[in-house]
């Protein structure tokens, strides 16, 4: 299975069903949600464990039982602990498809006039009731699931307004803004050029920043350093290729950055806990 990559711009589903549905544990070779954004949005079930979320600047935990709304555009993370996880990307223009009456309300959550709440705890039953009914036809996929999906989807936004779990026009600093921007930006280089040498340099210029500075700004966003991040980008490319193709560690490592294949099992081994044999896909 495959999971969310950086910037995502792949079709979800199909045109007249654009939903898509991920089930996660501790031995998918992407367990661990790295940086990525995408136009559509995203809604996570915690089964067990914990979640460490990142949206834009904001971090927070969720529980099992819980669940997170990531709205449109929204540059997120997520690590998790002992945790089992369910996420469905879906584009909301769907929704807008031949239902009049509650197009003014689907539009509102769209131009982001209404930015649903990002987090649904214990307190917020009714709307965790409907998604969760969502989740479960994914997961029973019984003959038309796809009316359930839909139908769903619907009494989640019901329960979101009439509950008023949304923010009007959240304020958003021009600063604030700025940064997360910059950010994209430098996250978009290395995605576009992990397979290859990187410098400092040359990440610091895609951030419009001195070396100095961009060292400090990445840390602060990320909680990493540039090639703390660049080689862990590289992991994770690395870990899905071996887990989804027959390709050799060798072949693996050279076609994601590595020019040391002695450097690359200790640097997979560091952020993975396992070496590159783990997710070797056998013929």
């Amino acid at each position: 299975m495959q999971y969310l990559h950086f910037n995502e711009d792949k079709q979800r589903g199909t045109y007249d069903f654009p939903f898509e549905f991920y089930h996660v544990d501790d031995t998918h070779p992407q367990y661990i949600m790295s940086y990525h954004w995408h136009v559509e949005y995203e809604v996570i079930r915690i089964l067990e464990g914990t979640f460490h979320i990142t949206l834009d600047e904001k971090e927070f935990t969720a529980r099992a039982g819980e669940i997170i709304f990531i709205n449109s555009g929204i540059l997120h993370s997520g690590v998790p602990e002992s945790c089992v996880y369910e996420c469905i990307v879906f584009d909301m223009n769907c929704f807008l498809k031949q239902n009049g009456a509650c197009q003014p309300y689907v539009q509102k959550i769209i131009d982001h006039r209404a930015q649903i709440y990002h987090h649904f705890g214990r307190e917020h039953q009714g709307v965790r009731a409907a998604i969760d009914s969502v989740f479960d036809a994914f997961v029973e996929h019984p003959r038309g699931y796809e009316l359930q999906v839909f139908g769903g989807f619907y009494q989640f936004f019901g329960a979101v307004f009439a509950s008023r779990c949304y923010f009007e026009e959240p304020p958003q600093s021009l600063r604030d803004y700025k940064k997360i921007m910059q950010l994209k930006q430098v996250l978009e280089y290395i995605e576009a050029n992990y397979q290859n040498t990187i410098s400092l340099e040359q990440m610091s210029q895609a951030a419009s920043m001195s070396p100095k500075y961009f060292c400090r700004f990445f840390m602060d966003m990320t909680h990493k350093t540039p090639m703390d991040y660049l080689n862990y980008q590289r992991v994770e490319h690395a870990a899905f290729l071996l887990s989804t193709s027959h390709s050799s560690v060798t072949d693996v490592a050279f076609s994601c950055g590595f020019n040391d294949l002695s450097y690359f099992i200790k640097t997979f081994k560091r952020y993975k806990g396992v070496t590159p044999g783990r997710f070797t896909r056998h013929p």
